[in-house]
């Protein structure tokens, strides 16, 4: 290790690093950049998070949109690292100011990214891809910013104490990999449940500028010219100025956001530790609008039409006890009860909350016709693939699965060979399990895919789809926005364990919408768009 301010080694090459003048001893020095490198770290790591998190919930299909976040911002990286090379010389004016830019353009982020979704995204044209390209764009610039950062602070370190690369590297890199633990943890399990997006990236932005502006006004002040720490300082607070006017701002921002992308009858809006949910209308002769995660998923004349499509074949045939997994609305419940000699209804819901709305909300619970204060129906917390590892049976006659659709990346599993042989493993011999999977005009692949894939369980199946009679609800991978709402058609897959598919019928003990003329001329039209080839998918090999 080379000490400080020793001459170099005869023959080695002139260095242009000149020793800082610090207010503090060396050692201090040095511990106080290594502080900043762990708290810059902690911030850089939820920026990316939270591009990551913003993308997947606004455009939807998670593995791409952090697929497109990493790889640009990794390669953004390392082309702010070669740019920095030029501000070495200056490096604690430069550091100064790339934190500054870094904490105006990360904090502001999530901010911006959901205005251009709410504003622009139901334009059309060139505005379509408006929150897509947003999202490349702050990947690149956040991603450069955060490379330039480590030469400026290595060239700080060795200005403090001259060392060989190799430790110095080592100690700065074990700081920024601890302050991207701490960044990778404090974002899902603070910054995200108590404060939300909107606020966590603004609170992200403060600490980062405070931090860069304390290290480089505080440690290195004597390196800067009167001139470089005035103009470093007022950046610092106009940031702040604008970060803070941002986070005053947010609620009212949040509301005219959500009115722009759910209508202004919005009653109720929750992210929960699944999804974020939003009920509007629904009271006062307004009809009831539920949003999962920006889908409609309840709304119009097709809300009763599609849960009917989906219970009522299945439950044609013994329906003495019945499994829902999903259906945490209670619509599906709904459905089962009007059917008679039902004696059992267990449902299995990934969301609590969604649960207890759809018990106390008056328009959910009006909805659902108060379905889970029958006492036949018992529910389960629990995530549907890992219940049904656990489950032993055959205990079940109909196992109904309301889940999101299987364009949709967090619900692939849930459409999985994998999944359909658990679910076989619960049913009756002569048990029946109906699938939603996705709309068929649209879509045809993906339907023919889970097609396949309940065969593979062991399934045969009967296909069918039911048309939409008004704008219906979105069960595809991308998000309403309100005037582009959902396919006109959904497609459903009826299974029995075994080699025959099960008969479609329409049971005859209630009234209902669809008849057995029309969907016998359904199951032709489903059957019409076949696509041959297709392979069934697995939890290590999603199709969808």
């Amino acid at each position: 290790m080379i000490e400080p301010h020793a001459p170099a080694p005869a023959g080695a090459p002139p260095s242009r690093t000149v020793p800082a003048r610090l207010p503090v001893r060396p050692g201090t020095g040095r511990f106080l950049v290594l502080v900043c490198v762990f708290v810059c770290a902690a911030c850089g790591l939820v920026y990316e998070l939270e591009l990551v998190a913003f993308a997947s919930y606004l455009i939807g299909d998670s593995v791409t949109q952090a697929s497109v976040v990493l790889s640009v911002m990794v390669f953004a990286m390392g082309i702010g690292s070669l740019a920095a090379k030029r501000l070495r010389w200056h490096a604690a004016a430069g550091f100064g100011a790339v934190e500054s830019a870094l904490a105006l353009v990360g904090g502001c982020s999530a901010m911006a990214l959901y205005a251009v979704f709410a504003w622009t995204a139901g334009w059309g044209g060139m505005w379509a891809d408006g929150p897509r390209c947003l999202l490349v764009a702050f990947s690149l610039a956040i991603g450069l910013l955060i490379g330039a950062e480590v030469p400026l602070l290595m060239e700080l370190i060795q200005r403090i104490r001259r060392q060989d690369a190799g430790g110095a590297v080592a100690d700065l890199f074990a700081a920024d990999y601890v302050g991207a633990l701490v960044g990778g943890l404090a974002f899902p399990f603070l910054l995200l449940p108590f404060l939300g997006q909107l606020t966590g990236a603004l609170l992200t932005g403060t600490v980062n500028v405070v931090a860069g502006g304390a290290l480089v006004l505080g440690l290195f002040r004597r390196d800067l010219t009167r001139r470089a720490r005035w103009t470093l300082l007022l950046t610092g607070l106009v940031v702040l100025g604008v970060l803070a006017s941002a986070a005053a701002l947010a609620g009212d921002f949040e509301r005219a956001a959500r009115h722009a992308v759910y209508g202004t009858g919005v009653r109720v809006a929750v992210q929960t530790g699944v999804q974020e949910v939003v009920l509007a209308g629904g009271t006062h002769g307004r009809p009831l609008d539920l949003f999962l995660d920006g889908r409609l998923r309840v709304g119009g004349r097709d809300a009763r039409r599609y849960h009917e499509a989906l219970v009522g074949p299945a439950l044609a045939g013994p329906h003495a006890r019945v499994l829902i997994l999903g259906g945490g609305d209670g619509l599906a419940v709904r459905e089962v009860l009007r059917h008679r000699g039902v004696r059992r209804v267990d449902v299995v819901e990934l969301d609590p909350v969604l649960v207890d709305l759809a018990r106390r909300d008056p328009g959910l619970s009006a909805a659902n016709g108060h379905a889970f204060a029958d006492r036949r129906v018992h529910v389960t917390t629990a995530d549907a693939l890992g219940w049904l590892r656990r489950a032993r049976g055959p205990a079940y006659d109909v196992v109904v699965t309301d889940l999101p659709d299987p364009g949709i990346t967090a619900s692939t599993k849930l459409y999985s060979q994998e999944f359909y042989g658990l679910a076989r493993r619960v049913l009756a011999p002569d048990g029946r399990l109906v699938v939603h999977a996705g709309p068929v005009t649209t879509r045809p692949r993906v339907f023919w895919t889970v097609a396949a894939t309940l065969r593979t369980a062991g399934f045969a199946v009967s296909p069918y789809r039911v048309l939409g009679h008004d704008t219906g609800f979105a069960s595809g991978p991308d998000r309403s926005t309100g005037t582009s709402r959902a396919p006109h058609d959904w497609g459903f897959l009826l299974a029995a364990p075994g080699p025959v598919p099960p008969p479609l019928r329409v049971p005859g003990d209630h009234a209902a919408t669809l008849t057995r003329a029309g969907l016998a001329a359904d199951a032709r039209a489903a059957r019409r768009t076949r696509v041959g080839g297709v392979r069934a998918s697995t939890l290590v090999h999603p199709r969808y």
